[in-house]
């Protein structure tokens, strides 16, 4: 999969071929790629195939998960000049676009760690760059929420307009669905927890209540139904994510690990 991802990547740049290769004779080159500005490495296991494929080699000087600061040489590679300016732009992109959501993700795991709070991430991805977007935020040190609508059974506020009971709905869930795969159901209030608790649900997601609301919901699990999950969701931010963390939640979603990720400063320089 991986594989058919960075073909594609570079099949998507390359066209019909790379006009300077037609003009320039091809000589063994090396360069380095440099940061500037500061951030988190990611999207090393991506670009390793990107050079196993296009025959050039790559010294790691920093590994995935790793952070930079600016002026730090990241990588080396070498090869034929026109492998390397064929394949810059894409292996750049793959590593600004990795580098830069796990930048912004490990921001955000540093405020709630000290917590023991789980951040994750959400389906709110670019089409076709799910598996991608994800990879960067476990890079970053989130944790991956569910892939896709096929591993794990969530109930959102719109589904739920469409469900006359939720427990006999839970009920006959349980008998359809894999059994290794939970049952998960948004709540917007206090009271919605509470049913979606007492109705069987293996995982609460806490939608756009305040730290206070979300006190009295872990009080309500803590004594009634200590083995749910309880997920915190909804326009939370670097500055509001501590005090969510602070409640006592099991884990914070947020959607904004990917599509508010500022890209970072991270260029290739010819030798």
């Amino acid at each position: 999969m991986i594989e058919d991802f960075v073909k594609a990547t570079l099949a998507e740049d390359v066209g019909r071929g790379d006009l300077y290769a037609l003009v320039e004779s091809s000589t063994p080159a090396s360069a380095k790629i440099i940061a500037k500005s500061e951030g988190v490495v990611a999207g090393r296991k991506y670009i390793d195939v990107l050079a196993k494929l296009e025959a050039f080699e790559i010294e790691w000087l920093k590994s995935d998960g790793e952070e930079f600061v600016k002026g730090d040489i990241i990588a080396k590679i070498k090869g034929s000049s026109h492998t390397l300016l064929r394949c810059e732009r894409t292996l750049l992109n793959m590593l600004l676009h990795a580098s830069s959501i796990a930048t912004l993700t490990s921001k955000y795991v540093k405020l709630i760690k000290p917590y023991g709070t789980k951040l994750l991430d959400t389906r709110k991805t670019r089409p076709m760059l799910r598996n991608f977007e994800k990879y960067a935020t476990r890079t970053g040190g989130a944790v991956n929420h569910r892939m896709g609508l096929d591993d794990c059974l969530m109930l959102k506020d719109t589904h739920l307009k469409t469900i006359k009971n939720l427990k006999e709905y839970i009920n006959t869930a349980r008998e359809k669905i894999p059994f290794t795969s939970k049952i998960e159901v948004e709540a917007e209030s206090f009271e919605m927890a509470k049913e979606a608790m007492n109705a069987g649900a293996d995982i609460v997601m806490c939608d756009n209540m305040t730290p206070e609301e979300m006190k009295e919901v872990v009080a309500y699990k803590k004594e009634h139904f200590p083995s749910i999950l309880l997920e915190a969701s909804g326009n939370i931010s670097l500055e509001t994510i501590e005090s969510y963390a602070k409640t006592g939640i099991d884990a914070i979603s947020s959607g904004s690990l990917i599509h508010q990720a500022n890209w970072i400063d991270i260029s290739m320089k010819m030798d």
